[in-house]
């Protein structure tokens, strides 16, 4: 799949290097903006669960 991008760039190696990088870069950014703040309230990071029960301090263990 990557030669076949690779392939259809215009340019040299360079010019299809900076093209590639752009793309990456976008990529990157469209992830950033739009698909993780979706996805992060589907995510259970923030599912933390804590026992109130337990001891907090190491006298309380004696």
């Amino acid at each position: 799949m990557y030669v076949w991008i690779w392939r259809h760039l215009p340019g040299n190696a360079w010019v299809k290097s900076l093209i590639s990088l752009a793309l990456v870069l976008g990529v990157v950014y469209m992830l950033f903006q739009y698909v993780f703040p979706w996805a992060e309230p589907l995510l259970p990071f923030n599912d933390v669960t804590v026992d109130d029960s337990l001891p907090t301090t190491a006298t309380e263990w004696r």
